[in-house]
């Protein structure tokens, strides 16, 4: 009999709870002695491009302080996934899929976050000739990035200067000197629109930058949150209980007061300077090298031995494109069923593609053209129209989180000269590698139809593939040859 999964246990307080639960798992493992030139960026791809392989803490670090500490490779399994939004950590993959989308379906309620007048990242408290970036192990992440970048799992706090409203998004940070960083977004982001407001003013904007917070704040500022909402917010609706912060004594902005590291300062729209290159989620340095707006830090907080949270992105599939890929999935069903498309089984943002270039959706197919409106309307609606490529949908017997299914539908379902549609002049962005230099903004879209022909499907020829009753019993008799399981004991 099939275990009954509950559905939902407690988040963890902060990355300190988060980290002791993941320990509890077996999935945590330190490491003493590396550098931030090679070692910790070197070790990082390899840790995100392998499964299942364990979030790594590394400490002691050559020419830093013992105790200023560097995580990575956090949100690399679905056990860790599963502790960070409040799931049971032995659900299988397809459970937690199943029921993160129907928790998304649902609706997530928001929280108001609690404003408290002290927290644990108070611990320490650097102002004027004290602030200094440099303290902290900020590892040079690719072979060949132009800097150190202390912003990768992190997230930027603005505010919207017209409708008062703040954001929480993750966008990369290179590290200048002491008091001075540079930071990169892309245009169309919630904090980019705040950023050229405050240009636009020709004022100063305030920034918050947290380096290292609760893995599921990470979570929320690097999701397609709607318009309007706080990262916080919906964050606390997510955990069911308030996230605490603190108003900055610079800025004003609410900064989270379990965090490990924040920084508080200003961003004058006059200045600039050179930023990256850095390698990126599509797996190339698509963006180079250009002066971008500087990060003026007049404060740092950090608590007692602080965590730095690491999130760089590498080729794909890696670490980012898998967690993204969990969120984004979720995000584009409830898109697509909102517009209210029926038949939805299945949606996958495949890690290959960045969570974002290759999306695969499976349908029970209910009448002509159902396919290729689910399709058209996946590389339309928000979650899938930035930067996509390729969407292809299946029929229902297709696992969509399995890459090879989907290729093989693809393969023996599709026709090409019947059943792709391209959609020009799409909304892409700066990080295209395809797009040519001078004409970034813009590109196709590629829907494949690989289901079953509507007209003549009850005619296909019979898949072999098994259905899922009969896997299901595979793998609990047979899954220990595979390394799943236990032998069973009537085997001698």
């Amino acid at each position: 009999m099939a275990t009954t999964i509950p559905t939902k246990v407690s988040t963890p307080t902060d990355l300190r709870d988060w980290l002791r639960r993941v320990d509890a798992l077996g999935e945590l493992q330190t490491v003493r002695g590396a550098n931030t030139e090679e070692d910790i960026g070197m070790a990082t791809e390899l840790l995100g491009r392998t499964r299942p392989s364990k979030a790594t803490v590394f400490d002691e670090i050559k020419g830093y302080k013992k105790g200023f500490r560097v995580l990575s490779n956090g949100l690399g399994s679905f056990g860790r996934i599963a502790v960070t939004l409040g799931f049971d950590p032995k659900a299988s993959p397809h459970e937690l899929v199943r029921m993160w989308q129907e928790r998304v379906r649902k609706g997530i309620p928001t929280i108001a976050a609690e404003v408290v007048k002290d927290g644990p990242v108070f611990e320490n408290v650097l102002r004027g000739d004290q602030v200094d970036c440099l303290i902290f192990p900020t590892p040079k992440w690719h072979e060949f990035d132009g800097g150190r970048y202390l912003g990768t799992g992190s997230f930027d706090i603005t505010r919207d200067p017209d409708e008062g409203w703040v954001n929480l998004g993750t966008y990369r940070v290179m590290v200048h000197d002491k008091k001075r960083l540079g930071f990169y977004i892309s245009p169309g982001k919630h904090g980019r629109q705040h950023r050229d407001k405050w240009f636009a003013r020709k004022e100063k904007m305030p920034l918050a930058f947290c380096a290292g917070g609760d893995p599921l704040l990470f979570l929320a500022a690097c999701t397609e949150i709607p318009y309007g909402t706080t990262e916080y917010d919906w964050a606390g609706g997510v955990r069911g209980a308030p996230y605490r912060v603190m108003n900055g004594p610079v800025t004003g902005l609410p900064i989270p007061a379990d965090a490990e590291i924040v920084m508080e300062g200003w961003v004058d729209p006059e200045e600039r300077e050179v930023e990256g290159p850095f390698g990126e989620w599509t797996g190339y340095y698509a963006s180079g090298e250009r002066a971008e707006p500087v990060f003026r830090v007049e404060a740092i907080y950090h608590r007692n031995d602080p965590i730095i949270l690491a999130s760089p992105p590498n080729v794909p599939p890696d670490e980012q494109s898998f967690y993204r890929a969990f969120m984004r999935s979720a995000r584009l069903r409830g898109d697509i069923e909102a517009a209210s498309i029926p038949g939805i089984v299945g949606v996958w943002c495949h890690e290959v593609g960045g969570s974002r270039l290759f999306n695969a959706i499976s349908i029970n197919q209910r009448y002509a053209g159902h396919a290729r409106q689910v399709g058209h309307a996946a590389a339309s609606v928000h979650t899938g129209a930035y930067l996509g490529r390729y969407t292809v949908v299946v029929d229902d017997d297709i696992d969509v989180m399995d890459l090879e299914q989907v290729l093989w539908a693809m393969c023996t379902r599709s026709e090409p000269a019947e059943s792709i549609d391209i959609i020009p002049r799409a909304w892409s962005g700066p990080l295209d590698p395809r797009i040519h230099p001078d004409k970034k903004g813009f590109s196709s879209r590629a829907i494949i139809d690989a289901t079953r022909p509507w007209e003549w499907r009850d005619r296909f020829p019979v898949s072999q593939l098994p259905t899922p009753e009969t896997k299901r019993k595979a793998l609990e008799r047979w899954g220990w040859l595979v390394g799943k399981g236990e032998k069973p004991k009537d085997l001698p």
